[in-house]
Order: structure tokens, then C-alpha cells, then sequence
């Protein structure tokens, strides 16, 4: 889930013409993404990139652990608090807007959304922790190229998925945009303590399951 993704995604589907804006959000985040990922995993040292130590702890074990103490924060209320002082310090800020990029998302161009898909989509640490996985494969170059392809469509779902949508039921999409923005503002408190939860518990079964 990249934040800046749902921020983009959010805004576009609130603007006129949503399907044009986010195919050009979309390609545009396709190009620099599998361009700079093919350029990467096939730059990457085969000792210098694959080789770990195994005497260290995975590092699902430090996300299992921020997962459960997300959990608890959340179904304690202690985020509340924390939330009520970021909002009293908001309030005594002048407010700037928001940022540039959604200024020009705004502006409801397809030109205009390539370039910030483009812009906005540079390879993060959890990208080129999936490049560092899909080189240790080793497999052939054509074989590894769809891989980092398919990495991408993966990534990039929050912009497929509504664009499908459009396309398949251009009439219905809307209306179900609208009902799902509903559900997520009733349910999210409930839904984020879950999930943190559910995956703080999965992580730490797999680490146990890989210690013995």
C-alpha cells in the first residue's frame, strides 16, 4: 500500500474524466518503474547483492513486531490522543493546501498525470527488495523481464483495478466508488486493528516456522 498511490488515486477518481487521468497516471508509473527495475536487477553483483548472513534475525521479525504494537495502539484509543495533538498543532499552522502534485492532478490532464505517475513512482526500499528477490532467482533475461513486468502490475493494482472497473461497467464504477468510501470510513478503526493484528501474527508464525 504506497500512500502517495492512494492519495493520487483517491484525488483522480474525484475528478472528471477519472478513467483518462488514471491510464496516464498509469502508464507513466509503468515506464520509469520497469525501466529503472530492469536496469537495476540486471546491474545487481551476484555476491555482493544475494549473499546474507544467517546468523541474523529476518527482518519480518521487526515488522511482526510494529504490526502487533500498531494493533495495540489502535484498539487501546492511544492513537486518539496522538491525533488530537497533531490536530492542535495543524490549527495553530497556517494552512499551505495541499501538495503541488495533487494541485496538478487537479488540473484534470492525462499529459499532466504521466508526467506525475512518472515522477512520482522512483524505485522505493521495498521495490528494490523485490528486484534483489527476483535476481537470486537467476532465471534467463526474458523470464526475468516478465517478472519485474508482473512486479509491477502488482504494485501499481490500485490504479488497475479502477480502471477495469471502467472499462467492464462504466455506469456501476461510480456508484461503487461511493458505497466503498463509505464502508471504509465506517469500518477502518476495526479494519486497521485486525490487520495489523493479522499480519503481526502471520509474520511471527513464519519466523518460528524458520528458526526450527
Amino acid at each position: 500500500m504506497n500512500p502517495t498511490l492512494v492519495a493520487a488515486t483517491t484525488v483522480m477518481l474525484l475528478l472528471p474524466s477519472p478513467a483518462k487521468l488514471m491510464l496516464g497516471y498509469l502508464l507513466g508509473a509503468l515506464t520509469t518503474s520497469i525501466t529503472l527495475g530492469l536496469v537495476v536487477v540486471f546491474s545487481l553483483s551476484g555476491s555482493s547483492a544475494t549473499n546474507t548472513t544467517k546468523n541474523t534475525l529476518s527482518p519480518a521479525v521487526d515488522i511482526a513486531l510494529v504490526a502487533l504494537i500498531i494493533a495495540f495502539i489502535l484498539y487501546t484509543g492511544r492513537h486518539e490522543r496522538l491525533v488530537e495533538r497533531r490536530r492542535a498543532r495543524k490549527e495553530g499552522k497556517k494552512d499551505k493546501g495541499p501538495p503541488r502534485w495533487q494541485r496538478e492532478l487537479s488540473k484534470g490532464s492525462a499529459r499532466t498525470t504521466f508526467l506525475i505517475g512518472a515522477l512520482l513512482t522512483l524505485p522505493g526500499a521495498s521495490y528494490l527488495a523485490g528486484l534483489r528477490e527476483i535476481h537470486k532467482l537467476k532465471y534467463s533475461s526474458a523470464v526475468t523481464v516478465v517478472l519485474v513486468v508482473g512486479f509491477n502490475l502488482v504494485m501499481l493494482w490500485l490504479l488497475e483495478v479502477p480502471l477495469a472497473c471502467f472499462a467492464v461497467a462504466p455506469d456501476w464504477t461510480p456508484g461503487a466508488i461511493q458505497r466503498a468510501k463509505a464502508w471504509v470510513a465506517r469500518h477502518a478503526h476495526v479494519f486497521a486493528v485486525r490487520g495489523s493484528a493479522a499480519i503481526g501474527l502471520l509474520l511471527v508464525i513464519k519466523g518460528v516456522i524458520g528458526l526450527t
